[in-house]
């Protein structure tokens, strides 16, 4: 049975966040940016350990997006990996129960980039992609973000709705990858 243990970032702890930050890396092969990983900070963490350290992890920080004229408190996912000895056995999964539970818990809706390889985990998990125009609130006002267009998918919180595709979904702004 795998024990999947929540903390907020301060919590968490300077040695295990180092070792979260190198799981992250190399499941990313050395793509996961300074900018990506403050992205996943100040939120809540989800993880697993096991004998040689971080196993999986995943967190989930408030980010605003506006759409149709309302602004939507939003739980978005960052920094979901699981280390490549243990990967599809269940343990992205079980993050993720952890991480829709805090969006459950405190947001409105949850929503993520996913990458090509992480989809499937997402999709089957009942997250939906966003079938809508994409944006960020940007500095000089709203910016599309059409190479992240079949990219981004939702996950209504408990007892909610999604919005509809009838309006852009646009996000806060954000150094880096805004999505």
């Amino acid at each position: 049975m795998t024990i999947v243990r929540t903390a907020p970032t301060h919590e968490v702890g300077a040695e295990r966040l180092r070792a979260v930050r190198v799981l992250l890396d190399d499941a990313f092969d050395g793509t996961f940016s300074d900018d990506d990983w403050d992205h996943t900070l100040g939120g809540v963490h989800a993880w697993a350990e096991d004998e040689r350290g971080i196993a999986a992890h995943g967190a989930v920080v408030q980010r605003r997006a506006v759409h149709g004229g309302r602004s939507y408190r939003v739980g978005y996912v960052e920094g979901v990996a699981v280390r490549a000895d243990l990967r599809r056995r269940g343990l992205g999964g079980a993050v993720m129960a952890e991480l829709e539970r805090v969006i459950d818990g405190a947001y409105l809706f949850g929503a993520l980039g996913a990458s090509d390889e992480g989809a499937a985990l997402y999709r089957a998990r009942g997250w939906l992609l966003w079938p809508g125009r994409l944006e960020a609130l940007g500095p000089g006002g709203p910016v599309r973000l059409a190479d992240e267009e079949g990219c981004v998918f939702l996950r209504p919180a408990a007892g909610r709705t999604l919005p509809g595709p009838d309006s852009p979904l646009a996000f806060d702004w954000r150094d880096g990858d805004v999505m």
